[in-house]
């Protein structure tokens, strides 16, 4: 195999592995040592590639320049529309405002046909609910976990007494009765959950905890698997 071929090879096992992918699993499926995985994650970067992580805590593909623009069969599109319409029916206003966006942009570059099957589309999305939103905007919070930089809560649980507390956000999960911050807490020293509803104050830290965010998440995920989804909530 050419290094190329090689290269093409890597894109494309990026594209179809779930992330983050680590590069002994690349370099099996590619049948090359993890050093050429690095050579060639350096290489890719270079060459316009967006792939975010480091060696020991895995890759992902995030932007591919190489990648055009892609059609959908009739089943797909139909999935992309539903779950688009349904971030913004369930989404805070930020999120909501941009799955619209995303949606626009979408169907204006989809071939004549599949326009007009996205403008009759056969699914759509009504809730009568929806999970207390987070006090402010949404969008410090996801700021904070793509930039791996700690936050600043006031928190209350849930009898009302107020702590002040320090935590690593790693990801957001939109349960059916509230929003729910998955977060190593500083002051704990254990993994927690707590509920944005529940945060009188969310401001950024100076901290930072680049790049452990993808395997704090991957080690929090698997407590969960092993406690059988229970964890320690706030």
């Amino acid at each position: 195999m050419s290094r190329a071929e090689r290269l093409l090879s890597l894109m494309q096992a990026l594209r179809a592995m779930r992330p983050p992918v680590r590069a002994t699993r690349l370099a099996e499926a590619l049948g090359v040592t993890p050093r050429t995985i690095y050579r060639d994650i350096g290489a890719l970067r270079a060459s316009g590639a967006r792939i975010e992580g480091a060696a020991g805590y895995g890759y992902t593909l995030t932007e591919d320049p190489a990648l055009p623009p892609q059609s959908f069969d009739r089943m797909e599109l139909e999935a992309v529309l539903l779950g688009l319409a349904e971030v913004q029916a369930l989404g805070d206003a930020s999120l909501a405002h941009a799955a619209e966006q995303a949606a626009a942009k979408l169907v204006a570059r989809l071939p004549d046909r599949q326009r007009r099957e996205a403008a009759a589309t056969g699914l759509m999305v009504r809730r009568w609910s929806r999970p207390p939103a987070a006090e402010g905007d949404l969008r410090p919070v996801l700021a904070a976990i793509w930039d791996e930089r700690a936050l600043d809560l006031a928190y209350a649980d849930r009898e009302g007494r107020e702590t002040e507390r320090q935590v690593l956000p790693l990801q957001v999960v939109h349960l059916d009765h509230a929003l729910m911050l998955l977060a190593w807490c500083c002051l704990r020293e254990e993994f927690r959950m707590f509920r944005l509803d529940r945060c009188r104050r969310i401001e950024p830290a100076a901290r930072t905890f680049r790049p452990r965010r993808v395997a704090l998440l991957r080690d929090y995920l698997a407590l969960l698997q092993s406690r059988g989804g229970q964890t320690t909530k706030e």
